[in-house]
């Protein structure tokens, strides 16, 4: 009787340990997706906002949840005169991108200079023809005519950093 008293408590201890043993993988688990939750905290619309207007000047309008490739993200409306800036800021506070439409003007004074200087600089040819700012493919737009009398148009953002060029 002594072997079958020996099976029962042990069968009894196996089984112990192996529900100890589910408990810690599921608390050890339970911990992993507390961090990973707080790694990837998501901020609130107003947080958004804040980070909108630490990115670009303006009076703050309408804020939307938007998606693009699977990607939600805040969409913060900033208006700036008859410009209107929309800046995206994903749910983790990371700024993704910063469009701005409206009316288009010619660039003047200084800024027309150093859009220029920019400009000509990245193509290394060419005069300026045409200016604006409030395009849709970038905050300033200068148009070059190339010397084969070919144009470009240049798209830089608010810091008068080249973001792309489109030739004709």
């Amino acid at each position: 009787m002594t072997g079958k008293t020996d099976k029962i408590v042990f069968g009894i201890l196996a089984l112990l340990l192996i529900g100890m043993f589910g408990v810690f993988i599921t608390a050890f688990g339970q911990e992993e997706t507390t961090k990973s939750q707080v790694l990837l905290k998501e901020i609130t619309p107003d947080e958004a906002r804040a980070i909108a207007l630490k990115s670009v000047s303006g009076i703050i309008g309408e804020i939307t949840v938007e998606q693009e490739d699977g990607v939600f993200f805040y969409e913060v409306e900033v208006k700036d005169g008859d410009l209107v800036k929309e800046v995206k800021v994903d749910f983790q506070g990371n700024l993704i991108d910063i469009e701005t439409e409206g009316e288009d003007f010619q660039i003047a004074g200084s800024s027309l200079d150093r859009a220029s200087q920019a400009a000509l600089a990245y193509i290394g040819e060419g005069r300026v023809t045409d200016s604006e700012t409030g395009d849709e493919e970038g905050y300033y737009e200068i148009e070059i005519t190339l010397d084969n009398g070919n144009e470009v148009d240049v798209h830089l953002n608010e810091n008068f950093e080249i973001t792309s060029a489109e030739y004709d």
